[in-house]
Parts: structure tokens; C-alpha cells; sequence
């Protein structure tokens, strides 16, 4: 089952059981893939988005949630971190476990040695590879950290 389809069951079950969170958060996301059908539909490209790009569009709600958790913390506004912290944890169902600290370390290590990446200049190539083989599954935030450190010595 495609993303897409998982996401708009999910919704028919939400709104058949009531539960508004989930509902605001599902309409949400879909209508984000919507504006993004809309906005691909304008290139070359006639088609709906695919689940690699569903994927990318959820980790980037997912990191503007976390961006007002942080305010909302500042603020001291704990209701409005309760409801973003909700709805961060809703989209999270769509994605990919993620990997630890120390798996993201060893998958940076290999490529490192098997790519013959030398310093900071190939931290393009490094990030390329791991965000195409492992798309939502690592934080790219972690990678880049990781990959300095590893490069930089």
C-alpha cells in the first residue's frame, strides 16, 4: 500500500472514530501532498508525487513542528507545544523507523571507507548518498554533524 493510500484511510478511520487530533493533523498532510500535486503538475512532470517525496514533505512538517515547539518553549506557551508535540507524533506513524546516533555513525563510517571520502569538500557526496538510500530513516541534521567530524580529522 502506497503512503498516499495508508494516509487517506487513516483519515476515513479517524473521522469514523471522531478523533479530532488526528483528523486535523491527517487533513493537514493531505493537503499538503495536494499543493505539492499541484505545484509538481506545473513541471515537466504530470503526475502525482511519489511516496520518496511524501516522505520528504512529511520530515519537513515534521521539522517545522518542531521549529514552534521551540518558540512555543520560549513563549512558555505549554498548550500549543502539547498540540504541536501531537501532531509531530501522528506524522511520525508515516515515517520509516529511525536510525540511533550510533547506527547513522557506522552507515557516515561506511560510506566513508567505501567512497574514499577524504574531507570536508566530499560532504556533498556523503549526504547524497545517505539521504538516497536511506530516505526519512536518518536525521539529516545528525548526518551533516556526524560527517564534520568524521571529514574534518
Amino acid at each position: 500500500m502506497s503512503l498516499r493510500s495508508k494516509i487517506d484511510e487513516d483519515y476515513k478511520k479517524a473521522i469514523k472514530n471522531k478523533d479530532q487530533d488526528r483528523i486535523n493533523t491527517l487533513r493537514l498532510i493531505r493537503s499538503s501532498i495536494k499543493d505539492k500535486d499541484i505545484s509538481s503538475r506545473s513541471s515537466e512532470n504530470k503526475d502525482e508525487i511519489n511516496d520518496p517525496e511524501i516522505l520528504k514533505l512529511l520530515i519537513n512538517l515534521i521539522k517545522q513542528r518542531k521549529d514552534s515547539i521551540e518558540h512555543f518553549q520560549k513563549a512558555k506557551r505549554d498548550d500549543l507545544v502539547e498540540k504541536e508535540q501531537a501532531e509531530v507524533d501522528i506524522i511520525n506513524q508515516y515515517l520509516p523507523n529511525q536510525k540511533s546516533e550510533k547506527e547513522t555513525e557506522e552507515i557516515i563510517v561506511n560510506y566513508i571507507k567505501t567512497h574514499n571520502l577524504e574531507n570536508l569538500k566530499d560532504m556533498g557526496k556523503l549526504m547524497g548518498f545517505v539521504k538516497k538510500d536511506y530516505p526519512g530513516e536518518v536525521d539529516m541534521g545528525l548526518v551533516g554533524k556526524i560527517a564534520k567530524s568524521k571529514l574534518g580529522n
